[in-house]
């Protein structure tokens, strides 16, 4: 069996959160102003959350590259 990764959406608060990695980390911005990156104490990508996700589709297609940990 693979790995679960936790995807959680609040529809009320308009909030998308995808974890691949359930542990300690912190969210830290990326170039794009609606997506935050969680990383580890170490420094590798856990996970993700989009702000107002709703929005996203008055706009252009959001692109946007993260590196996934590999243990």
């Amino acid at each position: 069996m693979g790995e679960a990764i936790k995807v959680w959406y609040d529809k009320k608060g308009d909030y998308l959160e995808v974890l691949f990695e359930r542990k300690t980390g912190y969210f830290k911005e990326t170039e794009n102003d609606a997506v935050m990156e969680k990383i580890d104490n170490e420094g590798n990508t856990i996970g993700f959350s989009i702000l107002k996700v709703s929005a996203l589709k008055k706009q252009s297609p959001l692109s946007i590259e993260l590196k996934k940990h590999v243990a």
